[in-house]
């Protein structure tokens, strides 16, 4: 296919990514991703500890003797690691829970590519944490809008997870612009990042472990790709919008306009959201629903004789179908993907957190799976954003439908910060104990450290 693309998006976005300085910054973006590392943080420490397939990477980096000693922090474990390793690590913990924050026009999970890669470049300079900050904003900014620009609805129909594919560029912008790369060099670091850009999103056919593993890979290509610019490696031209750029081969719906419309005055670090449940975003807007109806009403279970939760095409894609199988989700990962098993869970407990997948195979959870269908929604289509959800639930009293526009989360109800605290330390402090109120302390002052060297602290927590 041929884009019509407006020229030189790569080195415009290189050039952002460059110039890009704290002081300059309205003062609620850097703010608002310092909130966005600590809830991340949360994600990996947890993952650490409890995710099922954290033994299999531990096992394959001594394996491959990845794992040696070196001086990047990995959150929650006690001892350090070699920077490409370390950016692996905590990319893919900190989407192995998929707790993690979420862009909706883009459909990405920003940071769990952007900040390890972020924090790896900013130990390895011991640059201060307003320089990490602003690294950090140049990764969500050129992340978000190159996943804009590719349409997700367009590169999922492509079978792409948007996150591994855009979250590469975002990374190598992340740890670029914390290196001091210029504009040229960051240009170089996403030709090389064009030639790493890689996320199937074949792992929905089994809940393979693959998402997890192909996100923290675009954290640790992304610091790759930018430290082979930093040593005067040549990386390919035009990476994005040119021949055989990734607006040209990852998708049939490209809007190349998007990945540079009103750069520098937008600021699409404040369109992200975060998760108030450890599932896909596409499930929340119908979890919040059915939470709501289930104290409104007093529902039990034994009361829903059937529900038909809407959803725009995106969400049927990764939750809905084919719904006999998400009906009988046995893993973790098919669990989060599953709009039926969510349903089942809010129903059952009236929330939805890491815990909860205890459920998974129980019994009365399979028989209220069997009494709820997902339908393709047309009127969420179109919308701001596609994560909205509708709902038909039909009791001995008769049918109650509801309209959930915006999931709980989203940028316009953003956790307050005793809630971002609460889920911080619920994740946290089952592994960490004690240590885990030092180190929310420690990633509240994220912008005030002269050097994130300290970042882990003594205990490397």
């Amino acid at each position: 296919m041929t884009v019509p693309a407006p020229s030189q998006i790569t080195q415009r976005l290189a050039a952002f990514a460059a110039a890009l300085h704290y002081d300059a910054l309205p003062p609620e973006v850097p703010l608002r991703a310092s909130d966005l590392v600590t809830d991340l943080v949360g994600s990996i420490v947890r993952a650490g500890a409890e995710s099922n397939s954290t033994p299999a990477l531990l096992a394959m980096a001594a394996r491959l003797s990845i794992d040696g000693p070196g001086e990047i922090t990995v959150f929650g474990f006690n001892r350090r690691y070699t920077p490409a390793t370390a950016a692996l690590f905590n990319g893919m913990l900190g989407h192995s829970l998929d707790f993690d924050d979420t862009h909706s026009d883009s459909s990405t999970h920003p940071s769990a590519p952007v900040v390890p890669a972020a924090l790896a470049a900013a130990e390895m300079t011991g640059c201060s944490g307003r320089e990490a900050l602003s690294g950090i904003v140049a990764g969500y900014e050129v992340m978000i809008r190159i996943g804009n620009a590719l349409d997700p609805t367009a590169h999922y129909a492509r079978g792409f997870h948007p996150t591994a594919t855009a979250g590469v560029f975002g990374a190598a912008a992340a740890a670029g612009r914390i290196f001091g790369l210029d504009a040229q060099q960051i240009a170089s670091a996403f030709g090389v990042a064009a030639s790493q850009a890689a996320g199937s999103l074949q792992f929905l056919v089994n809940g393979a472990w693959n998402k997890r593993f192909q996100v923290g890979a675009a954290a640790m290509n992304g610091l790759i790709a930018a430290s082979l610019a930093r040593e005067g490696f040549l990386g390919a031209a035009d990476a994005i919008e040119g021949k055989h750029g990734l607006l040209v081969g990852y998708t049939d719906g490209a809007d190349p306009e998007r990945a540079v419309a009103g750069l520098g005055s937008v600021w699409e670090t404040m369109n992200i959201g975060l998760k108030p449940y450890p599932t896909c975003r596409y499930t929340h807007a119908a979890i919040d629903g059915l939470v709501a109806l289930r104290t409104e009403l007093g529902l039990t279970t034994e009361q829903v004789k059937s529900v038909t939760v809407g959803l725009h095409r995106n969400g049927i894609t990764l939750t809905g179908t084919p719904l006999e199988e998400k009906r009988r989700v046995r893993g973790i990962v098919e669990g989060q993907f599953s709009m039926p098993f969510a349903a089942a869970v809010a129903l059952t407990l009236g929330r939805f957190g890491w815990d909860d997948y205890a459920l998974l195979a129980k019994p009365e959870i399979d028989a209220l799976c069997d009494r709820v269908d997902v339908i393709r929604d047309e009127s969420l289509e179109g919308l701001r954003h596609p994560f909205g959800a509708t709902l038909e639930v039909t009791t001995p009293q008769g049918t109650i439908s509801r309209r959930i526009p915006d999931p709980s989360g989203e940028p316009d109800t953003f956790p307050s910060p005793e809630a971002l605290s609460a889920k911080f330390m619920t994740l946290a402090r089952p592994v960490l104990n004690d240590d885990a109120a030092m180190l929310h302390e420690r990633l509240s002052r994220l912008a005030d450290m002269p050097t994130l060297r300290e970042l882990g602290g003594q205990a490397n927590i």
